[in-house]
């Protein structure tokens, strides 16, 4: 259909110029277009007898070259379409994967979180077990000591209280 509109174009301009009447210059009487009168049955002839073979030869493939050069670009173009819906289609699961990979990284963080926490509370509370244990055995030494200290000084305080009693009352006391 488009090889019949292109040659009918064709046609039509050719048949234009040949039906263009001679023309004369202003001055001097120069011919632009030669009188064709006895030619002309001659030329539409041979032209209609061209018509055929240059059509099959020279038009034809060079239409079909044409024609299979929009039917390429056509399926380029189409298939860009197609190569830009897989794209989109692939760049989604990325971004899906990311996300995904995301969720699960925030929940490993959050689960070695905790596990840190609970040793974390675990040691403090050994930790402090065992300061707790290192108190109260200080503590009791440390009772130990002043009762010890206060067993060691009862004899001296009595002895120091009689000395200072007799000293004030000026006699020894019994």
């Amino acid at each position: 259909m488009r090889n019949g509109k292109r040659i009918l174009a064709a046609s039509a301009g050719i048949a234009t110029v040949w039906a263009a009447r001679p023309a004369l210059a202003a001055s001097g009487g120069i011919e632009i277009l030669p009188d064709w009168t006895g030619l002309l049955p001659i030329l539409l002839v041979l032209f209609a007898l061209l018509i055929f073979p240059v059509n099959k030869l020279i038009f034809g493939p060079l239409f079909r070259v044409l024609d299979e050069r929009e039917d390429r670009i056509d399926g380029a173009r189409a298939r860009a379409v197609q190569v830009d819906g897989e794209a989109e289609q692939v760049l989604a699961r990325y971004a899906d994967a990311v996300a995904q990979a995301r969720v699960e990284a925030a929940d490993e963080r959050k689960t070695r979180l905790d596990v840190a926490r609970a040793e974390e509370k675990q040691e403090t509370a050994g930790a402090r077990a065992a300061a707790e244990v290192e108190i109260d055995r200080a503590c009791s030494e440390l009772d130990s000591a002043l009762e010890e200290a206060r067993r060691g000084l009862r004899p001296q305080a009595e002895a120091l209280a009689r000395e200072a009693a007799a000293r004030i009352l000026g006699r020894e006391l019994s």
